[in-house]
Order: structure tokens, then sequence, then C-alpha cells
């Protein structure tokens, strides 16, 4: 049975999204404690109320806003893992999106590498982490069964291992020190990480 879509229910659906855009905003401009109800509220000109009754708490708002995050990193990463190709192909094609989406959506991607500590917050985004290293890990997987990649390699830890490598590169982006790396350096830094990793995934 189709749920009719009414006036009413249009107007709630753009009110929990203009809510949604006040959380993002706010968010990019002053990091997660600048993300407070009344901020949003006030950025979104509507009752402190509304957004509880639209989208909750500072948690549930939070959760929406990496899980809209996610949705954008979706886009970049899913026709890599689609794509033709062999698996070592298909993994640095991921790579490349990854590295596309960190620096095209830099406060989407800072707010997945570092969740805000909010608990129920953290939860959301490492399941939805999860989801995507679930990704990487079967490409790994491939590369295994059909032979280009080591046979003692473990598809879960190496998957984990990896994003967490690539995070830990394109961090070096938002530091404040003079170890700050900007775009071209980030660039040579990724590759040089693909390089050291493949060499030892790859089989022998």
């Amino acid at each position: 049975m189709t749920m009719k879509v009414t006036r009413t229910t249009r107007r709630a659906a753009a009110t929990r999204a203009a809510i949604v855009d006040a959380a993002e905003k706010l968010l990019a401009s002053g990091g997660p404690d600048a993300v407070t109800l009344e901020g949003i509220a006030e950025r979104a000109d509507v009752a402190v109320q509304t957004v509880y009754n639209r989208v909750g708490g500072r948690a549930a708002v939070l959760i929406a806003v990496a899980e809209r995050a996610l949705e954008d990193n979706r886009t970049y990463m899913d026709d890599a893992y689609a794509a033709p190709g062999t698996p070592v192909e298909r993994i640095r094609a991921a790579s490349a999106a990854y590295v596309r989406f960190a620096a095209e959506r830099p406060h989407q991607f800072r707010l997945l590498a570092e969740p805000p500590d909010e608990p129920a917050a953290l939860e959301r985004v490492a399941a939805l982490v999860d989801e995507q290293n679930a990704k990487l890990a079967a490409a790994l997987a491939d590369g295994v069964a059909d032979g280009s990649l080591a046979a003692d390699l473990d598809p879960v830890t190496t998957a984990t291992a990896l994003w967490a490598a690539m995070n830990g590169v394109l961090g070096l982006s938002w530091r404040a020190d003079r170890l700050r790396a900007d775009a071209s350096h980030l660039t040579e830094l990724v590759a040089a990480v693909e390089r050291v990793v493949l060499r030892g995934l790859l089989a022998r």
C-alpha cells in the first residue's frame, strides 16, 4: 500500500531537511561543539521544539548529519566497487574515490573520520562505516580468491587497516601546525601509501 503524500507530510519533510542543513552548516563552521539545538533552531528559523519533533535531540541530529554524509560518500564509492576490472583495480578505484570525497566534501569526511562524542551517534557512524568497509573486504577477498593477493591475507582485518591508514593520511589536511598537508602533498602521500600497501598485499 502506497502512503499518500499530503501537503502536511511534504512540509514536515522540508522542515526536517532544513534542520539537517542547518546542523551541517554549524558543523562546518564551528565543529561539533557548535551544533546545539538552539543554534540549529535559530539558523533553520524554527522553534527548538520543532527540532525535537522533526529530528530529535542533539544525538539524533548528529546521526542525521552523519547518515547524509555517508549517503554522499556512497555516491563516490559504489561506482568504484561496481566497476569492471581486477580486484586490485577496483581497490585502487575505491581509494581514488575516497580521496576525492575527502577533497570535495571535507566537512562530511571529517564527520565520518572523527564522529562527535555522542554515544548514539558514535554507534550509528560505526555501523555505517562497517557497511562501506565490508565492500572493501569483499574486493580483497576476490583478490585472494583469484590469486592476485596474498593467500594469507585476512580481508576484514586488512580492510579496517587500510581505512584507518587512509583516514590518518587524509586527516593531515586539517592539522593546525606545520605538518598540515595541502592537496598536492596529500596526493603524493596517498600514492606513497598505495605503493607500500599494495606491495605487501600482492601475491608473491
